[in-house]
């Protein structure tokens, strides 16, 4: 204890993510310092934490952590809610940025919605009864029915801790498709349960919507309801490679303030 941290909470969904705003002085905290700020009942609260940071050659670098403080693979929520914070600080509406996976560009949109270009995918393979593919984080997408009333903690706990994932940890998506929606739900390593909303896998679940369903089309978008809210998946197919996607949706700072850790 003893340093004063400001902080910004902002939310993409309902993915909800505590970034701290390191651009004029660098610091590193401990994982036990991410956790407690991540804990819903001793800290702040947040599934993850980012450190916003500038960089040459590119606008800024994202650094993300999950809610058990260790850092992890790209979080598509978090980029579109980190850029939204750059665009209020610079006064800007794009961006080139860095991170784990790569580089990527933001654009803010009207009433704070941000698109965020996500990493190619080069393959998708059939695994654990789903399909397998990694949008920057690995993903398992299981097409299942009465999503919206599944128990997604247990179900998707015995997955992801099973031998084949037990130890690099999967993301689990259960994703139902009806005549009027594309429905999903997100099991998130890392957080160890249920998340409101999920980037990567709403983009995961998307592109295999796109290839299983014919009525659904990447380039023209496809709409995923989540449990907090809706996002947009645009893409390119091209046979085993998907390349040009592009992630939309709201994004919301939420409140700032200080806390002592």
């Amino acid at each position: 204890m003893g340093r004063k941290v400001k902080f910004y909470k902002y939310q993409g969904t309902g993915n909800d993510f505590i970034i701290l705003d390191q651009w004029d002085k660098e610091y590193n905290l401990t994982t036990d310092d991410i956790a407690y700020l991540c804990d819903r009942r001793m800290g702040i609260g947040a599934d993850g934490l980012m450190y916003l940071r500038k960089a040459s050659g590119v606008d800024f670098v994202m650094i993300y952590f999950n809610a058990d403080g260790n850092e992890s693979t790209m979080c598509g929520n978090g980029g579109r809610c980190i850029s939204s914070l750059f665009f209020s600080r610079m006064n800007k509406s794009e961006a080139r940025f860095q991170a784990i996976d790569g580089l990527h560009y933001s654009k803010l949109l009207k009433h704070g919605h941000v698109s965020l270009h996500m990493s190619d995918v080069k393959e998708i393979k059939d695994e654990s009864g789903g399909y397998f593919l990694n949008t920057g984080s690995p993903h398992i997408v299981l097409i299942k029915e009465n999503v919206e009333t599944m128990d997604v903690e247990e179900s998707g706990s015995v997955i992801r801790f099973s031998p084949t994932y037990a130890d690099e940890g999967v993301n689990v998506n259960f994703m139902e498709i009806d005549p009027s929606n594309v429905l999903v739900r997100t099991y998130e390593r890392g957080v160890e349960g249920e998340t409101l909303s999920c980037g990567t896998g709403v983009t995961a679940c998307a592109i295999v919507a796109g290839m299983i369903n014919a009525r659904l089309s990447g380039s023209k978008g496809i709409e995923i309801k989540t449990k907090g809210g809706i996002l947009k998946v645009n893409y390119q197919k091209h046979e085993e490679m998907v390349t040009d996607i592009w992630l939309t949706g709201p994004t919301q700072q939420v409140f700032t303030g200080e806390i002592e850790i």
